[in-house]
């Protein structure tokens, strides 16, 4: 088993995490990946068929798509970090390798969403392990019948 602790050194060995992850749960995922600064999301000044960043390294990106409830995708970029989508609410700037625990949190039921009367707000909240937690605004108008079988 492929524990949140581990330090993914490249976008394969995180899709090898994810591929294990989604065997785990019994879920269904589609991988594509994106290679070269030309492809890449955030190497959108590199000039046409520029595969290479400045210092010469192929950045390489992958999109993850989990099948099942619920709804969730993962980008891993080349930077170490990721863009995980849950029911449709991006949490961006997750450090690559606590993609495994938060995907972990959100598939065993311990992610939720808390719920204020007054002011009226929601938040996605994933627990990580050190008791740390990831956070993400969530309009209440864009709530899901998952994201609100998780208010809390």
């Amino acid at each position: 088993m492929i524990s949140g602790m581990d330090h993914f050194h490249s976008t394969e060995a995180a899709v090898t995490a994810l591929r294990a992850i989604a065997s785990e749960y019994g879920r269904e995922i589609e991988v594509t990946h994106d290679i070269g600064a030309d492809q890449t999301s955030r190497r959108t000044s590199a000039g046409f068929g520029v595969t290479t960043d400045p210092d010469g390294s192929l950045p390489h990106e992958a999109f993850a798509e989990f099948g099942g409830l619920p709804r969730v995708s993962v980008r891993l970029y080349p930077d170490d970090d990721a863009l995980i989508t849950v029911e449709g609410i991006d949490c961006p700037d997750i450090d690559r390798d606590d993609v495994p625990a938060f995907l972990r949190s959100v598939f065993d039921g311990h992610a939720y969403v808390k719920a204020r009367r007054f002011p009226p707000s929601c938040n996605l909240v994933v627990p990580l392990p050190g008791d740390r937690t990831h956070k993400e605004w969530i309009s209440m108008i864009v709530l899901t019948p998952w994201l609100n079988s998780r208010i809390r």
